[in-house]
């Protein structure tokens, strides 16, 4: 017998050999009916797989991101069959997964064409209602190679060839489909209720432009069709929310042929940028962290003493400078451990929390680049965090509070991640258990809820996630707090405690905002460009009729700029729609239009770009006075509509 315990702590005996089904089944009729897999001593299995050995079980379902992957996985499979029907002559490469649903590669003289995904579809929805289950077998790689050269697969021979002479290889058959697969996947594909083929592109196999052009068709589906139809809505709703169309169309940023993956900041954008800014230090301030400012560019041996080196040299950039060889900095950390070691401090000092917004360069393939979400040159939110370990706990505390003070500003939702050990790690066993437990105690005495995430962890440290959710339902990882006993003891870094002993202190990195680049692509898209009025490039525009009202909208101009307000005049000789029709395109938060009536009674009709449920904009009639207290009032509560 063996023994199954629940995510309650409850434990169950089964037949060593017990199928993943039959424990589900066991449980409740309907676990069995709506589940899709498992988890299984932090792997992901089948329920078509069996156990046998203690373990620890949590089963998933398509709300689980262990879910999903299994439907995409065996949905990839499903498109394989279809294609393999339609088009008898085509080779297979892979077919994973991803994050929003699947692809396969393809090797077929016939070139797709948006027609063919349709038919493609319809073959997957037939493959669907025949009711295979996906059967697992076994081969000896020798066994394998002799299966699949006859067939002419040789993407699949190919990767077998790569595997140790020893391997005992998985596969996964579907009808008359079958592949070389690790797995997991659905035991029942009628849960495949809905299908959507998204795209065709071009992919070199393994990734190598020397090695052929594979055709690689992209898809998604769910287990309802309402989810599909709201998955391609949030689609339509993330290309009209795309930050670089709207960066282009509010003029706040450009990417140039001059410097691929290197922002240019246009004076609207840098306004946004600023506030930010500006934002991020009142935050510190009140938070008690001081700010340092650490140089861009430092000698190499700095470099492979901190153990950059090592693990992260394929993604930096060199230069020299006479004679000696120097690295343009990665991250900030090295140079906030120069500037605490040009000191000597007791525990008395600590907690010392010292920010910075530091440029850093990483060399990221031209293919990732993408607008301000994947840069080469970008602004860290750092901060690093000096203490006892005593202090672990309390300044973790901190962190998360400051994170979440930030967050909910701009209207987001989040959740947080653990993450623990990966294989490529420094320290010891004792420091990273140590570590984790620090990390975990204070996430839980917060009562905050989070997700453990085994292996992903920085090299040098565990850490902490924040993953926002923006107003259409998208996550983005962005804060992190990662906690480090490495660098202390790389560094020699030591302070005196109260028995006069010198003594490592601890070390933590931590970001909120994560980059001032990529969460300002984050927030053009989650406010499409319609940013509350505290960041907004330009918070006013008054709209004169005709010239002769041009004198006076410029006198209210010069008013409210006086009062500190952003503020432009549109001057231009072109009808009133058409400058009403611009404002709205560049979406300024407020308009007034000037006439003979607002003269006379110096009451303005204030439009404001929010709509109402029938689309017309808010409107309000006040004066001048009124006006600026309600701007005012806007901007110190930070309010925001999404």
């Amino acid at each position: 017998m063996i023994k199954i315990t629940l995510p309650d702590g409850s434990i169950r005996e089964y037949e060593d050999g017990v199928m993943l089904f039959d424990v589900a089944r066991s449980i409740s009729e309907g676990l069995a009916r709506n589940t899709l897999g498992a988890v299984v001593n932090g792997q992901t299995r089948g329920l078509q797989e069996r156990v046998n050995e203690d373990s620890e079980v949590r089963f998933v379902d398509f709300e689980d991101k262990e879910g999903k992957a299994i439907f995409w996985h065996t949905s990839a499979h499903i498109m394989a069959l279809a294609v393999q029907r339609l088009y008898p002559d085509v080779k297979f490469a892979i077919g994973p997964a991803i994050d929003d649903g699947f692809y396969y590669d393809f090797d077929t003289e016939h070139r797709f064409t948006p027609e063919d995904l349709e038919a493609i579809e319809n073959e997957m929805k037939k493959i669907v209602k025949e009711g295979h289950e996906l059967v697992r077998t076994e081969m000896q790689r020798e066994e394998a190679i002799t299966h699949f050269e006859p067939m002419g697969e040789v993407y699949k021979v190919d990767l077998i060839r790569n595997l140790p002479e020893d391997s005992v290889i998985s596969f996964y058959t579907l009808g008359e489909f079958i592949d070389l697969c690790r797995g997991p996947h659905l035991k029942d594909i009628s849960k495949v209720k809905a299908v959507k083929l998204m795209s065709i592109a071009g992919a070199y196999w393994r990734g190598d432009e020397k090695n052929k052009m594979l055709q690689r068709i992209y898809g998604t589906t769910f287990e309802k069709a309402k989810d599909l139809e709201a998955y391609l809505h949030r689609l339509e709703e993330a290309k009209r929310r795309d930050h670089r169309k709207i960066g282009r169309e509010m003029n706040l940023f450009s990417i140039q042929e001059e410097g691929p993956g290197f922002p240019f900041f246009h004076e609207k954008g840098m306004i946004i940028r600023n506030k930010l800014e500006e934002y991020w230090r009142q935050e510190h301030i009140k938070a008690g962290y001081g700010e340092i400012k650490t140089p861009m560019i430092l000698n190499e041996a700095l470099w492979h003493q901190s153990g950059h080196w090592d693990h992260y040299k394929e993604n930096m950039y060199f230069t020299e400078i006479d004679e000696a060889d120097y690295a343009i900095k990665p991250m900030n950390c090295p140079g906030s451990i120069l500037i605490y070691k040009n000191g000597m401090y007791s525990y008395r000092d600590f907690p010392m929390r010292w920010a910075e917004l530091g440029l850093v360069h990483r060399h990221e393939l031209s293919g990732a680049l993408h607008g301000l979400m994947r840069v080469r040159a970008f602004t860290q939110d750092d901060a690093h965090l000096f203490m006892t370990p005593a202090m672990i706990k309390n300044e973790i505390k901190g962190v998360i509070e400051l994170c979440d003070r930030i967050y909910k500003t701009f209207g987001f939702e989040y959740h947080m991640e653990l993450s623990t050990r990966p294989e490529n790690s420094m320290g010891t066993e004792e420091q990273w258990n140590l570590a984790t437990d620090q990390l975990r105690e204070a996430l839980e005495e917060l009562g905050a809820k989070y997700q453990l995430n085994e292996g992903d962890g920085a090299f040098y440290g565990p850490k902490i996630d924040f993953h926002l959710a923006d107003a259409i339902g998208r996550t983005w990882q962005c804060g992190t707090i990662q906690l480090d006993f490495q660098m202390p003891e790389r560094f020699d870094m030591y302070y005196v405690d109260d028995n006069s002993n010198r003594v490592r202190p601890v070390m933590v990195h931590r970001t909120v905002l994560g980059s001032m680049e990529r969460f300002m692509g984050i927030l053009i898209e989650q406010f499409a460009g319609k940013f509350p009025l505290w960041i907004a490039p330009e918070q006013v525009r008054l709209i004169p009729v005709t010239e002769r009202h041009q004198e006076f909208a410029a006198g209210v101009a010069a008013q409210l700029r006086e009062k500190g307000f952003r503020v432009n005049l549109d001057s231009r000789n072109e009808k009133v729609g058409y400058k009403i029709r611009a404002a709205q395109m560049e979406k300024v938060p407020y308009m007034l239009v000037i006439g003979d009536k607002e003269i006379e009674e110096n009451i303005f009709t204030v439009r404001h770009f929010i709509t109402d449920e029938q689309g017309k904009n808010f409107q309000y009639e006040l004066s001048l006075e009124d006006l600026s207290n309600k701007l005012q009032q806007e901007i110190d509560s930070k309010q925001y509509f999404l």
